[in-house]
């Protein structure tokens, strides 16, 4: 008898643990998609739909790029790269009165704070891409994207190593993507109806690595060509709807297929919709979003 009932109340207490944990699991995944639908949902920007929306942002699915396949190098072919390596976090369109660098670190900053507000997601990555735009008015287009619910940035994969690779390995391989969905035929004629470029050797680029992000601030302004091709296309901005896609290029035969690490479609945009930020806010220490302490700079396996 008595040794029946340990055996019942051993069993209660394995499902009970089982239970715990489980639930423990999906309060941890709600947490990080909570935060994440938090940041989705708002900024100047706002999220629309992908075919129908105006004025905001959406994310194109990896099927509508092309890039290159398995065999690339031997045959040249490019395919779909399927989904993203890395979930959208929002978009910022930001004015200011300066070029605004290393937005992440700004105690403004709300992607940050929506982060930190949130529970156990210490190990959720950030990574952003904070176009600069010059002009009379500074304006920066920052892409937001995080990892995946359990699914840290794989130790083994090319992301991994352009996170916590050098300055001159990131500019050798960052790449973007371009494709105009809707546009002036002028728009199409100088940008291209498809087009990609190494950002990191066309336009100035700076990496700014926390312990748990990675942005990178492109200054547009450094090439002339690209400030003339932009002042065109933001001449028509309402008519314009734009899908970019983000990468590290693949340059050997075992770095493929190419991946996205994120994409975002701009859909007929108005520069008034920007938000002002003050650019003389000081930039906040750097910490680990879950400490008070230093950190590794290392992205958790």
């Amino acid at each position: 008898m008595c040794s029946t009932k340990h055996k019942q109340k051993h069993h209660h207490n394995q499902h009970h643990l089982s239970s715990t944990s489980s639930n423990a699991a999906v309060i941890t995944a709600n947490s990080i998609e909570d935060w994440r639908e938090e940041v989705i949902n708002s900024g100047s920007l706002k999220h629309v739909d992908l075919h129908t929306g105006s004025n905001g942002w959406a994310s194109p699915p990896g099927e509508l790029f092309s890039l290159r396949g398995p065999n690339y190098f031997t045959k040249k072919a490019k395919a779909s790269p399927g989904e993203w390596l890395l979930n959208p976090a929002g978009v910022d369109w930001l004015r200011s009165n300066a070029k605004l660098d290393h937005v992440l670190a700004r105690p403004d900053n709300r992607i940050m704070k929506a982060l930190r507000r949130s529970k156990n997601c210490e190990k959720s990555f950030i990574t952003a891409v904070n176009l600069q735009i010059p002009g009379r008015d500074h304006h920066s287009a920052v892409f937001y994207f995080s990892s995946k619910v359990d699914e840290p940035i794989n130790s083994n994969s090319l992301l991994y190593q352009f996170v916590n690779g050098s300055d001159a390995f990131r500019n050798s391989r960052f790449k973007i993507v371009n494709k105009i969905v809707k546009g002036p035929w002028i728009v199409k004629t100088a940008v291209g109806s498809y087009s990609a470029c190494l950002l990191g050797k066309a336009l100035n680029c700076y990496y700014h690595r926390g312990p748990n992000y990675l942005e990178i601030d492109v200054d547009i302004g450094s090439s002339a060509i690209a400030t003339a091709i932009l002042r065109l296309a933001l001449g028509c901005v309402t008519a314009v709807t734009v899908d970019m896609g983000f990468l590290v290029e693949a340059q050997t035969e075992e770095e493929l297929p190419e991946k996205l690490f994120g994409a975002v479609r701009i859909c007929q945009m108005e520069m008034s919709s920007a938000t002002f930020v003050d650019s003389a806010t000081p930039t906040s220490k750097v910490l680990p979003i879950n400490s008070g302490g230093e950190s590794d700079n290392e992205v958790d396996e």
